[in-house]
């Protein structure tokens, strides 16, 4: 009876240990997670900017969603798995019009890496259109 509760407990140790060698995971990494505009006029149109995110895990990195903070924000993404090494792109488009003043929005991005949800931000300031 004693040599079955050994081995039990030696199995169990084995597959926990293996478990928690397994150190395979994505994770994205942005460069940059903030940027300004600066000043921009309103009657320019909508501003973009693109954010980078890499792959520095060993597992696929996907991006599961992206959602902005206000309607006068859009994005666009790559939908399909970042190899590890690689990477994609998150595009955020800023509309200035009737949003005169300083503005900072929020980008809340969610992956399956290890650091599953990522905040990134743009601001800046809109000069109002001249009326006529």
């Amino acid at each position: 009876m004693k040599r079955i509760l050994i081995a039990v407990i030696t199995v169990i140790l084995l597959s926990v240990a293996a478990i928690a060698g397994d150190k395979k995971y994505a994770q994205g990494t942005f460069p940059d997670k903030m940027h300004d505009f600066g000043i921009i006029k309103e009657e320019k149109g909508p501003v973009s900017t693109t954010f980078k995110i890499v792959n520095t895990g060993n597992k696929p990195l996907i991006i599961v969603d992206v959602s902005v903070s206000c309607g006068c924000t859009s994005h666009e993404y790559t939908k399909k798995p970042i190899a590890p090494g690689k990477s994609g792109e998150i595009k955020v488009t800023y509309n200035p019009a009737g949003r005169p003043g300083a503005f900072k929005k929020d980008i809340k991005v969610r992956t399956n890496g290890r650091e599953r949800r990522t905040t990134l931000f743009i601001e800046g300031t809109t000069i109002p259109a001249k009326e006529k």
